[in-house]
């Protein structure tokens, strides 16, 4: 594989000195600016080897880098061993930015990317950097494509409908929704670039992208005309007529391009510089008034309907029983001596998430992290690299599944032999305080995520800990399972907490070569009180799965966090036993007995 990852280099090198191009940035991104990408546009992976889900690759004619964040520093550390490609720490005071790196970098006159596959705003930050030091920017030539000559082609797998029943609203009733927000911004149209805007507007899923039920597709929306963009293979009868029912006009994929060329003077344009490629600002002709803003379409989708929030109440149950029964079997196997991998244990929780006929696939690749696996933030098994599961010490669990009523998100840290070190119990304690801390946060209307995440981290910084991944991430409704606008991390982010977002609370901790801790739950914001001080908001803890008493610290806990922590323990088991037989039953029942002083 290394050697591959030369010759890829050489090729792509070739292509650069005939282009005389210096420098050609590689984004993880696809031409829909997707998170998880089809494998035909995996042109940052093809080219390094590094297979994260972020990260952005520079090579140039004497070195290549990739640049990425913390929670793939050990990964990339490993699989770009032997590429001759250098891992670029983000974050760190000592790595610059891409754009400083190729200004600084003697010889650089031109650097290349691809339109397609870079977001306007990003676009935008290089061309301001590269303007200002006299570096010219080259962005029609996709010369990964070139290279990557046995790239397979763009998926076309049908699209099928997102019935009424489990979406809430219609396509007809989201078209005039999103028009009038439009509206209420003085705009009358927008492209819809992004794969799970699109689904979500025309309630449609597909196949097309591993764990995410989206399709390849564009759309445009302008006042009196509704469009979507794909390849007719993709487009069975039954969908034909759902859009025709729904009043949405259908065209050939690639030419939603022409169309936004041609779009009228009068043309008041709704434009989200980061959820727009760099082609599409291209190629907004002149006359056509841009409003730069977030898409509407992304807020709307964020606040979940009531239709969708009984849907994730719903699936939470059926996905909870699913995972007692996987954590029932995987106590019986490693008590009987068997030791499965942590590439079989993800398999097998499949199956038993399979068992619900509401169930489509996993919601992202489970991240089981056996020992010091468990602190690989985004570790990935495989046959090869995978830990043998012994009836001892600590296992992650990152997990998921994509179901018609909603999408799963859930994490947790167990003992294996439910004796667990006075080490290992105090740090899964820090980590459960800030969980809990944060599932019982009141704030005001206005808020943003990152003023609530020092809640989940206050107990690991008293006692000078830290982890380098965010709080929490939006979650689609069987959309993507990392969904915006909305998160909670230490960075700002302006998107303020409103009633109907559903996030994640996933607070850890990771100790190099000896274990990790992660508790991650799904919350759902929603309205608390009104008053004098105006309105207040709390969460709703969704998730139901129950949490390893062995591994708290009681003296750690304060009243209140005890209290918030049997009362959870209490309601999974109210809320999940009545799907299980009753030895399953009862073997949760003991799982979440109270704990007491």
């Amino acid at each position: 594989m290394k050697e591959n990852i030369k010759e890829r280099l050489k090729a792509l090198r070739g292509a650069m000195k005939r282009e005389q191009i210096d420098a050609y940035i590689v984004p993880s991104s696809d031409h829909h600016l997707s998170e998880y990408t089809p494998t035909c546009w995996k042109h940052r992976e093809w080219i390094t080897g590094f297979n994260g889900s972020a990260g952005t690759a520079v090579v140039a004619m004497d070195e290549a880098g990739l640049w990425t964040d913390s929670r793939y520093f050990l990964q990339a550390t490993q699989q770009l061993e032997g590429t001759t490609i250098d891992l670029r720490k983000e974050g760190l005071p000592e790595t610059p930015s891409i754009a400083d790196y190729l200004r600084t970098k003697k010889g650089v006159k031109r650097v290349g990317f691809f339109e397609k596959s870079m977001s306007t705003a990003e676009a935008l930050r290089y061309k301001k950097v590269l303007d200002i030091a006299g570096i010219e920017m080259v962005t029609e030539k996709d010369l990964i494509s070139e290279v990557y000559t046995d790239a397979p082609e763009i998926p076309r797998n049908p699209f099928f409908i997102m019935p009424t029943k489990y979406a809430g609203l219609t396509t007809k009733e989201k078209v005039a929704n999103v028009r009038a927000a439009l509206e209420t911004k003085g705009a009358n149209a927008i492209i819809i670039n992004m794969l799970c805007e699109l689904a979500w507007l025309f309630n449609i899923r597909s196949n097309d992208v591993a764990f995410n039920p989206v399709g390849i597709g564009y759309g445009l929306l302008t006042k009196d005309q509704v469009t979507l963009y794909a390849f007719p293979e993709k487009l069975p009868d039954e969908v034909r007529q759902h859009l025709k029912e729904n009043g949405v006009n259908i065209k050939p994929y690639e030419a939603v391009y022409a169309d936004v060329a041609a779009l009228p003077k009068k043309t008041v344009l709704s434009f989200d510089p980061a959820r727009n490629n760099y082609a599409f600002y291209r190629a907004i002709p002149e006359g056509v008034t841009v409003i730069e803003q977030l898409s509407p379409i992304t807020l709307l989708k964020a606040v979940k309907n009531e239709t969708e929030h009984q849907g994730y109440v719903n699936v939470m149950k059926r996905d909870g029983a699913a995972l007692t029964r996987f954590f029932i079997w995987l106590e019986k196997t490693l008590e009987s001596g068997e030791t499965p991998t942590e590439y079989e244990v993800g398999i097998q929780l499949a199956k038993f998430r399979a068992m619900d006929e509401q169930y489509v696939n996993d919601s992202f690749a489970p991240i089981a992290g056996y020992r010091d696996h468990g602190a690989i933030v985004h570790y990935s098994a495989t046959p090869e690299s995978s830990h043998k599961l012994q009836h001892n010490g600590m296992f992650l669990l990152d997990s998921g599944g994509q179901y018609y009523d909603g999408t799963t998100d859930i994490t947790r840290t167990i003992s294996l032999d439910g004796k667990p070190t006075a080490e290992e119990k105090a740090d899964y304690t820090r980590v459960l305080k800030g969980h809990i801390q944060l599932a019982t946060a009141i704030f005001p209307e206005g808020t943003r995520g990152s003023q609530l995440d020092i809640l989940a981290r206050k107990a690991l910084w008293d006692n000078s800990q830290n982890y380098g991944h965010g709080t929490g991430h939006g979650v689609g409704y069987f959309l993507n399972v990392h969904e915006g606008p909305q998160n909670i991390r230490m960075d700002e982010n302006p998107t303020v907490l409103q009633p109907g977002m559903v996030t994640s609370n996933e607070p850890g901790i990771y100790i190099t070569g000896k274990y990790g801790i992660r508790i991650e739950n799904l919350i759902y914001t929603k309205p608390h009180s009104e008053g004098d001080f105006g309105k207040f908001f709390c969460f709703e803890t969704l998730t139901l799965c129950y949490l390893d008493n062995s591994l708290v610290d009681l003296p750690q806990l304060t009243d209140k966090e005890l209290e918030w922590y049997n009362n959870y323990q209490e309601r999974v088991y109210r809320e999940v036993s009545p799907l299980l037989n009753s030895d399953e039953a009862a073997w949760l029942k003991a799982k979440t007995a109270p704990l007491s002083r």
